[in-house]
């Protein structure tokens, strides 16, 4: 276990499996790390330095009173980045409210180090409904989430993490016990860091910051994702991104590190390995090269929906 200080001297919960290139892996709200771990226990494997840790006010971290915004989330993907020595040829990948920190990372802090990113049903590049964002979640739907917070916080999450998986009548992708843990660290959580948390994924405009999608980029999502609605998110990412490579899991729900585990660790794999050879070389070119190879490669390997 490695404690990182952020720069508002709060303290971060890290750890970091096997040796190798790094990969930095974001969590989704309201779970932890250890989300992440059937993913980064296989990275670790195959020769990567996969490196997760607790948001602010989640999992093992402290829980200060502010800071949850995204500028400072991102902050704190640089600290983490910094703690562990990476400087060149990093990978993130950002799950949820997680591909926030990773498109906020690419613009705030300009993308330093980073050659690849992918976003796994993530909420970037905006999820409130507004008009020229119409295939966004209306702001009714988050104040319902905030009231059942307030309210009842153990009942809500009962729920929400139902959908979070596609649990229904004759649908049971993940087991009983696996619904309990997430409701369990769901609960490790400080209230305030889960409004808070919340209100910024929900709130926040990433559709500037897609300009500063300048690497390879893997987007990944569930068609029937009613937690993070598609077409709001990946698909609009994929129209903003000419180079980015979208995959979409026919009929899956939210979350895919546990309903879509093996797949999700090939496409994974796939990307990290594929891609950083075919775009080796890179940093050598011009950009107007640069954006050439990675247009070209791009078309050259996408994954159609698979259904």
């Amino acid at each position: 276990m490695h404690t990182i200080e952020a720069r508002d001297g709060t303290h971060l919960y890290s750890k970091c499996w096997g040796e190798g290139r790094p990969v930095v892996l974001i969590h989704g709200w309201p779970l932890s790390a250890d989300s992440w771990d059937p993913i980064t226990h296989a990275l670790a494997d195959a020769g990567y330095k996969a490196i997760a840790y607790d948001r602010r006010g989640f999992g093992r971290s402290m829980q200060p009173s502010g800071g949850y915004d995204y500028d400072t989330f991102a902050d704190d993907l640089a600290a983490v980045i910094e703690h562990y020595g990476a400087r060149d040829d990093i990978a993130l990948v950002g799950f949820s409210m997680g591909g926030g920190e990773v498109a906020r990372y690419l613009s705030r802090h300009a993308g330093k180090g980073v050659s690849q990113v992918a976003l796994i049903a993530s909420v970037v590049p905006y999820m409130l409904r507004i008009d020229d964002n119409p295939d966004g979640v209306p702001q009714a739907t988050f104040d319902q989430m905030t009231e059942g917070m307030l309210a009842d916080r153990a009942k809500f999450f009962t729920g929400f993490f139902k959908d979070f998986y596609g649990v229904g009548w004759g649908s049971q992708p993940v087991s009983d016990e696996l619904l309990h843990l997430s409701w369990v660290t769901a609960m490790q959580a400080g209230l305030r860091p889960t409004l808070a948390a919340a209100k910024a994924f929900a709130s926040t405009d990433f559709r500037p910051d897609l300009a500063h999608f300048k690497v390879p980029t893997l987007v990944i999502h569930g068609t029937a994702d009613k937690t993070v609605p598609i077409d709001a998110t990946a698909r609009a990412v994929a129209k903003a991104v000419p180079h980015a490579q979208l995959i979409e899991y026919g009929g899956e729900a939210h979350g895919l590190f546990a309903t879509q585990t093996e797949r999700l660790k090939s496409d994974l794999l796939d990307f990290l390995g594929g891609s950083r050879s075919a775009f080796a070389g890179l940093d050598q070119a011009s950009p107007e090269a640069r954006q050439e190879i990675i247009d070209e490669t791009t078309r050259q390997s996408l994954v159609t929906p698979m259904v």
